[in-house]
């Protein structure tokens, strides 16, 4: 297998993440330019992780069936027609629409990306495409959300030239694998299943499952008591990067309206820059990791409500930054936790359960956020936000405490 085939799926992994962050820093430009309500952008934002869990749930397997490298090669070319789409919207029914299908095309390629990354593990580097499938992640939308920050500070009112520069990174993505040989050790049908690997590349796990790759998404007893001891955390880490994801720009705007559009782009940064070194930081202690995150949780909360009594974008940004710090401690601790107890021939189940609780704690609280913002107020709405996540953290603080037996002190594996 060539040695540079390793860097090249690592490289579109990055790209296909740092598209799925590009239009945040855009929203206020949207705002501003077709009168939007805070509602509408939350629905812009929430049909990415809806389609791009409808693609894990119904074609995660493609990759399986026909290949890595076709799977890829036909995602990153749906991925260039959204970034196209974006790019001529005019309104917000074909921005909603490119997004869904920006959604869809992310959850196929990354399906297929993750599994390649580690069917690419040399034998004596075990855990690359591990780690390469959890940095990726945080590392990819950081610079989705620079990148379009840094155009549209170039070009102010501009929502058009990022996404150019995507689709014609994604066409050259495409052809730069077409290249290259498909990244498979074994015939097709005996390979290992996709659906693990996406939820690796979102979710931050850290095992693939050698089963076939139907299988009712179901949890076995023995990861079923860490899943509901966890599944608090899980809700409030999600639900909170959903506020700072669709939200968190005009609410700097708001807090600080003398800022630049192209500055609203900076709080979800801090997000998920901070996301990078806990989720390194949590491999080694995952249970550790999850209480810390969980406690981080209230305060990033309560840092967040500060911001609009005196505040101001110190305190946003700090909430920000103890938001990312709880996202990825909690989010990659919890999968490996529960994980741990479950043999290979389920894993991709919990997975994938683990990862339809994630999008949707990511998208559902969002979308009532933006209509309680359209009838209430930005303000109002977070302050209803942040009471949410504040009893959400601390349920999951005092549950895991209660229950500290039932969390395994494992690093998982």
């Amino acid at each position: 297998m060539p040695a540079g085939l390793f860097p090249r799926y690592a490289a579109v992994l990055i790209a296909l993440l740092a598209a799925s962050s590009a239009p945040t820093p855009l929203y206020p430009l949207y705002q501003q330019q077709w009168k939007l309500s805070e509602l509408t952008i939350s629905v812009v934002f929430a049909v990415y992780p809806v389609g791009l869990l409808l693609a894990l749930l119904l074609a995660g397997t493609l990759s399986d069936r026909y290949g890595r490298k076709p799977a890829t090669v036909i995602a990153l070319i749906v991925q260039a027609v959204a970034m196209l789409l974006l790019a001529v919207a005019a309104g917000p029914g074909l921005l909603i629409a490119a997004r869904a299908v920006q959604g869809i095309a992310t959850g196929v390629a990354i399906g297929a990306v993750g599994a390649a990354l580690l069917d690419l593990e040399a034998p004596g580097r075990p855990g690359r495409g591990a780690l390469a499938n959890s940095v990726a992640p945080p590392a990819g939308m950081a610079l989705g959300v620079v990148a379009a920050t840094v155009f549209v500070y170039l070009r102010p009112e501009n929502t058009v030239m990022i996404y150019l520069a995507l689709a014609v990174l994604f066409i050259a993505g495409a052809a730069m694998l077409l290249t290259g040989p498909e990244p498979r050790l074994r015939p097709p049908g005996s390979m290992r299943p996709s659906t693990p690997a996406t939820a690796t590349a979102t979710t931050g796990a850290t095992h693939i499952s050698s089963a076939p790759p139907r299988r009712q998404l179901r949890v076995p007893a023995t990861a079923r008591r860490e899943l509901r001891i966890l599944a608090a955390a899980m809700v409030a880490v999600w639900a909170l990067g959903g506020f700072y994801s669709s939200l968190g720009p005009s609410l700097l705007l708001h807090i600080a309206p003398d800022l630049p559009l192209a500055a609203g782009g900076l709080i979800f940064l801090a997000v998920t820059v901070t996301a990078v070194p806990a989720v390194l930081l949590t491999r080694a202690a995952p249970r550790a990791a999850v209480r810390v995150g969980s406690l981080a949780v209230p305060l990033a909360a309560v840092l967040t409500v500060a911001a609009l009594h005196g505040g101001g974008p110190p305190a946003l940004l700090g909430g920000a930054v103890l938001a990312g710090a709880a996202f990825g401690m909690v989010n990659q601790g919890s999968v490996r936790i529960i994980t741990a107890p479950v043999g290979e021939r389920h894993r991709a189940a919990v997975v994938a359960v683990c990862s339809i609780v994630n999008y949707l704690a990511m998208s559902l609280p969002a979308v009532a956020v933006g209509a309680v913002a359209r009838t209430s107020g930005l303000a109002t709405a977070t302050h209803v936000y942040a009471v949410g996540t504040v009893l959400l953290g601390l349920a999951a603080s005092v549950v895991l405490a209660l229950a500290p037996r039932s969390i395994p002190n494992t690093e998982g594996h």
